[in-house]
């Protein structure tokens, strides 16, 4: 399902996909965004013309991952290389990820249930035809909560993570609030300011956990927490205020790049980077240097685009 249609009401539709998976290409460790100056400095469009003459242009924004553009036409010609790096392989097909072993036959293995503790749940699941396999093992066959999650950890080969000392209005400027209700992600801490914990119910998005390490050059490990504690945290992360972020929906991947661009140019950000998120692309603009392993919510912008459906 394209994620945006639902929000369709709220974007501005742009004047030719799906991205569902992520171009391959090595990612740099990447370093908050500090002040830079475009004096003395080479422009990043491989193919500019004004030459030296740029020295004479009063500015020292924006910058693109880290690049400086000395015009408008520069901006757009380096945001259409980043965007079509991006957009690289939407048209593939991406299977559903199917574990080796299924969940029940795992914590038959482990001891964890019975042989008819599993055939009941699997007759509940298939009579309700709906719900997974863990739910009508804890409703109806009394398994612990805690336990189905250590088993769905094990499926994943991925730590089930604590709760302690979740901070959401600290957390917020980490990721969109879009992306943390419609993943169903859970910003959980970040330590040593080197990694971020990032948690899920019951399945890991390594699209997006990616997508959050190459914005914030941090280190991503992500894990599941136990559903009932999820729901209330994730919950709680939801009303947090989150930074300033635009919805756009363009028709074609020109016009993206028009749009972007334009943004790119309004805001003039000291650092500005984009990346692919299964069927967007997010654009994070810092206006500030950033000091800490987060940036504060008033000195970013996000921006969230994507190709309408036909």
């Amino acid at each position: 399902m394209h994620l945006l249609t639902r929000r369709s009401a709220a974007m501005e539709r742009l004047p030719d996909s799906d991205f569902s998976s992520l171009p391959n290409w090595d990612r740099p460790r990447l370093q908050p965004p500090s002040v830079r100056t475009g004096l003395l400095e080479t422009c990043s469009n491989s193919g500019c013309r004004s030459g030296w003459l740029h020295l004479w242009r009063s500015r020292s924004a924006p910058m693109i991952e880290g690049a400086w553009t000395c015009s408008a036409a520069c901006t757009a010609e380096r945001l259409k290389l980043v965007v079509a790096r991006e957009m690289d392989g939407r048209g593939s097909v991406v299977e559903k990820h199917r574990h080796r072993v299924p969940l029940g036959l795992l914590m038959l293995e482990q001891g964890w249930i019975t042989a008819p503790q599993l055939r009941s749940a699997l007759e509940s699941q298939r009579k309700n035809g709906a719900g997974r396999l863990g739910h009508w093992l804890i409703a109806k066959e009394g398994i612990s909560e805690q336990l189905v999650t250590r088993a769905l950890g094990l499926q994943w080969s991925c730590p089930v993570l604590p709760l302690e000392s979740h901070d959401p209005e600290g957390l917020a400027p980490l990721l969109p609030r879009f992306f943390v209700d419609a993943f169903g992600a859970l910003p959980l801490r970040v330590a040593a300011g080197k990694l971020i914990y990032l948690g899920f119910e019951d399945r890991l998005d390594p699209v997006l956990s990616l997508a959050v390490e190459r914005i914030s050059g941090l280190r991503v490990e992500s894990g599941l927490v136990q559903g009932s504690l999820f729901q209330a945290a994730h919950t709680r992360m939801l009303q947090a205020p989150f930074p300033h972020v635009e919805l756009l929906e363009a028709v074609s991947e020109p016009a993206m790049v028009r749009a972007l661009t334009r943004r790119v140019e309004q805001v003039r950000p000291i650092d500005s980077r984009i990346v692919r998120v299964h069927d967007c692309l997010w654009l994070r603009m810092w206006t500030r240097t950033q000091t800490g392993p987060l940036p504060e919510p008033s000195s970013i912008q996000d921006v969230i685009c994507t190709i309408a459906l036909r």
